[in-house]
């Protein structure tokens, strides 16, 4: 396979920058994170030797890139929350009782999402999905972000977290339950038409 020219790799740049700033909720942070992708990719660019594409192979990098800064931003966020109860949530009462009845049954089902893998081609469902990761509170954002998005295993989440495994299982629900209400109110809301971006 021929060696990607510097043009094809910098083609990548705007789903490189939207991975990014899922994941690190700053635009600053998330072009500094693609640039370091591409001094990186442009170093290593003899070593591609095409079995992946070359989107798949600049997004392995990227997630390099990105689990290194934030295992760097994790000390930091660490120290800050040092002796905080990492669950509490004042709004979370709120989120509970409109979810769950009394009996802990859903008090209305989760709508039917009428093409959620169309929805995934859509730069605009990207910008909504973004936009509701963007209000989850900051350690559930973390949280979820280095699982679901990054990659990272449980128990790697949890020690760069340093949040228990139960504090985990806690934050990773209460997250989703987050996401799936935003997204159904700003992308999934039966009430809108959807086109594609």
């Amino acid at each position: 396979m021929a060696v990607p020219v510097d043009e094809e790799i910098v083609s990548h740049r705007e789903v490189l920058l939207r991975y990014a700033r899922v994941h690190l909720r700053d635009a600053a942070a998330a072009e500094d994170a693609v640039q370091d992708t591409f001094l990186a990719a442009l170093q290593a660019r003899a070593t591609f030797r095409g079995d992946s594409t070359l989107r798949t192979w600049l997004i392995g990098i990227l997630r390099r890139k990105l689990v290194d800064r934030m295992r760097r931003a994790g000390t930091e966020v660490t120290q800050t929350d040092a002796g905080l109860d990492l669950t509490a949530d004042p709004d979370e009462s709120g989120l509970l009782a409109r979810l769950f009845d009394q009996a802990g049954h859903w008090a209305a089902g989760p709508r039917t999402w009428a093409d959620p893998q169309a929805a995934l081609e859509q730069d605009g469902f990207w910008r909504a999905f973004e936009a509701c990761v963007g209000a989850l509170p900051p350690r559930a954002a973390r949280v979820f972000v280095m699982r679901e998005l990054v990659g990272l295993g449980p128990e790697e989440v949890c020690q760069e977290c340093a949040i228990s495994a139960s504090n985990y299982w806690v934050i990773m629900h209460r997250a989703r339950l987050r996401l799936r209400e935003c997204l159904e109110r700003c992308w999934f809301s039966p009430d809108e038409t959807r086109g594609a971006t």
